[in-house]
C-alpha cells in the first residue's frame, strides 16, 4: 500500500477522452451514455474545457417541483448540455497524486475527474475505477 502513496494520475488516467459540445441535446447525451458506458463527458468550447456533464445532470431536470410535477420527457430531452452542464468543474493535473484525487472523490462523491495540463488542455480522466485499479495494483507489493 505504501507504493499507492507515490501513485500519480498520469500513470492511471484514460488518456483518450470522448467530449461533447454544449449544443448537443441530452437525447444525444442520452444515446451517448448508454453507447459509452460512461458516467460523464468533458463539455468543450473552441479546444476549452468549459465545463462537465453527467447522468446525474440528466436526472436533475426530471425532478419533481411544485410548478412542475410530471416533467414531459420529450421536451426535457431537448434541451442542451449548456443549460444543464456543471460549468464550476474540479480538475486536477497530471502529477497530482492518487491519494489526493481520491480524497477529492470521497469529498465531493464524484465518479471522475477531468485532467488537464498547464495550459489547461484537456488531456484525459480520472475515474473511480482508475482508482480502484491502483489500490489493486500496489496491494500485490
Amino acid at each position: 500500500m505504501y507504493r499507492f502513496l507515490e501513485q500519480t494520475v498520469e500513470s492511471y488516467m484514460t488518456q483518450d477522452v470522448r467530449t461533447v459540445r454544449r449544443d448537443l441535446d441530452l437525447l444525444a447525451l442520452s444515446e451517448m451514455f448508454e453507447r459509452d458506458d460512461f458516467n460523464s463527458y468533458p463539455v468543450e468550447d473552441d479546444g476549452q474545457v468549459v465545463g462537465i456533464v453527467t447522468k446525474f445532470d440528466i436526472l436533475k431536470c426530471f425532478a419533481f417541483t411544485p410548478s412542475q410535477m410530471l416533467p414531459r420527457y420529450h421536451d426535457l430531452m431537448t434541451r442542451k448540455i449548456g443549460d444543464v452542464m456543471t460549468p464550476d468543474f474540479i480538475y486536477v493535473s497530471p502529477d497530482t497524486r492518487l491519494t489526493r484525487v481520491l480524497q477529492i472523490m470521497v469529498e465531493h462523491r464524484i465518479r471522475s475527474i477531468i485532467v488537464l495540463d498547464g495550459a489547461q488542455k484537456l488531456i484525459g480522466i480520472v475515474a473511480r475505477e482508475d482508482v480502484i485499479a491502483a489500490l489493486k495494483a500496489t496491494a500485490r507489493d
